[in-house]
């Protein structure tokens, strides 16, 4: 399953920071976007690519293509977890990054406002996974959420009630009955 994540530079009212970057939509990717991003993430072009898509008094929008994803046995519990919390999601792992033009079709580089220096955001990653969006965030890395898809999330429940089976829960002992760890007595 390929896809395609629009990422959106938002103003806000903050004293420190004039805008915050959020995934706001991934849409499956059938080769709708053209040929400038058919080939992005795949064999001849392993990288994310990036488009322009439109800038509003409330900021801009960047459709960034080039993801496959792929469901892991190992991270059942993880689906697991997403599919059962109240509102389903993507987690999408983004940086800001400064060399932005190895990512961006060429076509959208007159499109960039980048005054702070800061960079533009783009997607590296894209999960199902609540363990895997959590190991990321311990590590430091940015992961927001968007919105899941009714189709996706009946995918999901379906991968999830084939693939998952929750690990049986062990009686704790009590401590009395561990048995005391004593040094030996001299005699």
């Amino acid at each position: 399953m390929r896809f395609a994540i629009i990422i959106r530079k938002q103003k806000i009212d903050n004293p420190w920071q004039n805008y915050r970057w959020k995934p706001i939509e991934v849409i499956p990717d059938i080769g709708q976007f053209g040929k400038s991003l058919e080939l992005a993430g795949t064999e001849q072009n392993r990288k994310v690519v990036g488009r322009f898509l439109e800038r509003d008094d409330e900021g801009e929008s960047w459709l960034f293509a080039g993801f496959d994803y792929h469901f892991f046995a190992d991270e059942a519990e993880g689906y697991f977890l997403n599919i059962t919390a109240p509102e389903p999601c993507w987690f999408v792992m983004w940086r800001l990054e400064v060399d932005y033009q190895d990512y961006l079709e060429p076509n959208s580089m007159a499109s960039v406002i980048n005054e702070d220096g800061a960079g533009i955001a783009v997607p590296h990653r894209l999960m199902l996974s609540y363990n895997e969006a959590s190991r990321l965030i311990d590590g430091g890395e940015s992961v927001d959420t968007a919105p899941l898809q009714a189709e996706m999330k009946s995918y999901l429940a379906e991968y999830v009630t084939a693939n998952y089976k929750p690990e049986p829960k062990k009686r704790a002992r009590p401590a009395s009955f561990k048995g005391a760890n004593r040094p030996a007595e001299p005699q």
